[in-house]
């Protein structure tokens, strides 16, 4: 890491703020802007993450779903600790970690959100097209573990393939978003889709 870039974080506000705060990461204040605009995260609701290490979505969510909800994060790597979270280290394309997920949730849950981001190899449209495979890998597990009305929240990298995606979600969902929240860098080609209303389109009332 060069000296200017450890520079530069130490100065940026929300970085910052996060260490105020006792944020594990600045990416904890995306969400928190991503709730208050959607209010995605509700008291009492379970709550999966992917991609959750090191925990600053987990955090947050932990605090707005209360003790009578449920947050489970999956990552490769390790996650410190967090009260009231339980998290399983694996790969969530694995069957073995798919089925311990499915335990500690109960085969069911009311939001699932992912802050999943591709190793960046330099070449945008290889980085955006991989971006969108973790999209839907996010898509599949929700289709197959979110309660009626729940909701899904991904990080797509924007590209030729977003409105494949996008449409997708449509044919599953009441309402699709796009945000960028104000704690998104500048110079990051991110956005966050917020898809609410699981089974609610006409197609899945009709159903």
């Amino acid at each position: 890491m060069s000296k200017n870039w450890m520079q530069e974080r130490r100065r940026d506000y929300y970085y910052r703020k996060a260490k105020q705060l006792d944020y594990r990461s600045r990416a904890s204040f995306k969400l928190i802007q991503i709730n208050e605009r959607f209010n995605i995260i509700r008291a009492g609701s379970t709550v999966v993450d992917l991609g959750a290490a090191p925990g600053g979505w987990l955090q947050v969510a932990a605090e707005r779903v209360g003790p009578k909800g449920k947050v489970v994060g999956v990552d490769l790597q390790p996650i410190e600790p967090i009260e009231g979270v339980q998290t399983i280290r694996g790969d969530i394309r694995s069957q073995n970690v798919r089925d311990e997920l499915m335990a500690l949730t109960g085969g069911r849950a009311d939001l699932v959100m992912s802050d999943m981001s591709p190793n960046i190899s330099g070449t945008y449209s290889m980085d955006h097209a991989r971006s969108i495979e973790l999209c839907e890998m996010a898509l599949d597990l929700a289709l197959r573990t979110l309660s009626p009305d729940g909701r899904l929240l991904v990080k797509m990298f924007e590209g030729d393939l977003s409105k494949d995606f996008i449409a997708e979600l449509k044919k599953h969902f009441a309402t699709v978003k796009r945000y960028s929240p104000e704690a998104s860098r500048s110079s990051s080609s991110e956005i966050y889709v917020i898809a609410k209303g699981f089974g609610k389109t006409e197609k899945g009332q009709s159903g």
